[in-house]
């Protein structure tokens, strides 16, 4: 994936963030995300920032979707697969894989 497509899946993200905010649903989830201090607006990070941020806000609203459907297992499955896949990216990018 390309850095400009990356951000703006990193926008469609924190969009989906800000609603699940909005909406009362948040209740702290987001505090990884948020401690990274990337937003889609710092386009001037790396792309592997970038990548971070993505699946570390794909986790948050995994385990808050989990939390607002009463379905936290299945949820917390795909947390789960999304911290592996980080994980593998990150290491692959470090390895100079694409």
């Amino acid at each position: 994936m390309h850095k400009d497509e990356l951000i703006q899946l990193h926008t469609l993200l924190v969009q989906l963030k800000g609603f699940l905010e909005q909406t009362g649903e948040a209740d702290g989830h987001f505090s990884d995300y948020d401690d990274l201090s990337i937003s889609p607006h710092h386009i001037h990070k790396s792309k592997k920032e970038h990548k971070q941020a993505v699946f570390v806000l794909c986790q948050s609203i995994a385990d808050t979707m989990g939390e607002i459907t009463g379905d936290g297992n299945r949820f917390e499955k795909i947390s789960r697969r999304l911290k592996i896949m980080e994980r593998r990216a990150l290491e692959s990018d470090k390895t100079g894989a694409a």
